[in-house]
């Protein structure tokens, strides 16, 4: 079975025909009508509930490091970890899926996270929580909440039209995301990452850019093929970090990608094309693996929206997500 198709293999499994969907237009987004709980409630009714995990993302390894801001940052944003000081940073990779013991070679271990806590010299912490793939299948948190209601609705015995093919045709972003390859990393280390959400960045002369941070890994992109995923442990990725670390420091470049006038801001299911504009605002260098990951991913949350003067949420799923990940947190604290 191809590893490359996670998303489209889920899809597959609960019933998805494949039904062709017409181009659809969208103005400017509706107030959100999803409560956090059902955001949260969906994504159980996919993935299933599982006591003291995520969620999603529910498999994971937390590790350490600190960032070091690039000098042209603070041309971009007055925030205090973009100036000039290293500040340290916990760091979580993770799987995609709502399973704790997902092997890491499944096809719904993709997209993979990456969440960053910032300590900020003020004793606050600022996140960012990114993933391996340059865009999201749904615009707002209601589209989003409707495809997983749908995903977990459509079993093998659902009546055909599922409600997987309903939402598909009429869907094409979403479908396209999941029939996107996502193939499965060499490592954590070797696999880049994407906030696809648009966030507001004020310098300290009050000038303002709206951006999307990527994450280049340092030692290069590097994949496996089918074949050789196929091969790997159930851990190997948590493993192979680990071993990676042990030697040297895993490394990250934090970019910015900057936004043109044409492109839409609080839309993360459209990704902006490769030619923009992107500065680079510093260096994740991590260092060391935490010796009870287990024990420090249940107390972790990060927060998107957790966020110091000198930036600011743009886009409004950024606050859909912020609410529904302590709804989460506490549901597995129980």
């Amino acid at each position: 079975m191809p590893r490359s198709l996670p998303f489209f293999m889920l899809a597959i499994s609960l019933g998805f025909t494949g039904a062709a969907g017409a181009q659809t237009t969208t103005g400017a987004p509706a107030a959100q009508t999803s409560t956090p709980e059902q955001l949260v409630d969906a994504l159980n009714g996919v993935f299933g509930k599982h006591p003291g995990a995520r969620a999603v993302h529910a498999k994971g390894i937390v590790l350490e490091g600190t960032f070091t801001p690039a000098a042209q940052a603070s041309s971009v944003s007055k925030a205090p970890h973009l100036q000039s000081t290293t500040v340290p940073i916990t760091v979580r990779f993770s799987d995609f899926a709502g399973i704790p013991d997902i092997p890491d070679n499944h096809e719904l271990a993709s997209p993979r996270g990456f969440a960053i806590k910032f300590k900020l010299p003020d004793g606050s912490d600022s996140d960012i929580v990114a993933h391996s793939f340059n865009g999201f299948p749904s615009p707002t948190a209601d589209d989003f909440r409707d495809l997983l209601v749908a995903l977990g609705s459509s079993g093998a015995n659902a009546a055909k039209p599922t409600p997987l093919d309903t939402y598909l045709a009429t869907h094409p972003v979403a479908k396209a995301f999941l029939t996107a390859p996502k193939p499965a990393p060499e490592s954590y280390g070797t696999l880049p990452h994407f906030g696809v959400n648009t966030f507001k960045f004020v310098n300290s002369a009050g000038k303002v850019t709206y951006g999307r941070y990527q994450f280049q890994p340092v030692a290069g992109a590097h994949f496996l093929s089918d074949a050789e995923a196929a091969k790997r442990a159930a851990d190997y990725l948590s493993t192979e970090i680990r071993a990676r670390v042990a030697q040297a420091p895993v490394s990250f470049r934090m970019l910015l990608q900057v936004a043109a006038a044409e492109d839409k801001l609080d839309d993360p299911s459209i990704a902006w094309p490769d030619t923009r504009q992107t500065v680079e605002l510093g260096m994740i260098s991590i260092t060391k693996a935490v010796q009870d990951s287990d024990a420090a991913e249940r107390q972790l949350l990060f927060l998107p929206n957790a966020l110091p003067s000198g930036i600011e949420v743009q886009d409004p799923m950024i606050e859909a997500r912020s609410a529904a990940y302590p709804v989460s947190y506490g549901r597995r604290q129980q």
